[in-house]
């Protein structure tokens, strides 16, 4: 047996607020949106490398303040790009953890966390 790639859905509430934190903090593009009517909520995925991840409006698809662990390398240059950026709302530093990792965690503005985590191997 093999398991495939492991796509998460995160709950958010605007758009407009989903694009300036995923696309112009961290650095996602928008891969495709999705509405089933023009007043609809959206749908859609976003990816930065081989992170992908799938943004919904939609009451039922996820519960709001779910946290994701995102595999990464070069954790140094993602965090000096992310002070670059000048985030008013979030100013993410490096931990070192007890189990030998690097992590960077940020807080969406609809209570997701992401945790870019390197390991220490």
């Amino acid at each position: 047996m093999k398991l495939g790639r492991t796509t998460p859905i995160l709950r958010i509430f605007d758009l407009t607020k989903a694009k300036e934190f995923y696309v112009d903090f961290l650095g996602f593009r928008i891969d495709w949106e999705h509405r089933f009517g023009e007043n609809f909520p959206v749908y859609l995925q976003i990816s930065r490398s081989d992170c992908v991840l799938h943004l919904s409006e939609h009451h039922g698809d996820a519960t709001p303040g779910s946290r994701v662990i995102v595999e990464t390398s070069g954790i140094e240059d993602f965090c000096k790009e992310l002070d670059g950026r000048d985030y008013r709302y979030l100013k993410p530093e490096i931990e070192d953890t007890d189990w030998g990792s690097r992590v960077l965690s940020v807080t969406d503005p609809f209570g997701n966390r992401l945790t870019f985590s390197q390991s220490g191997d």
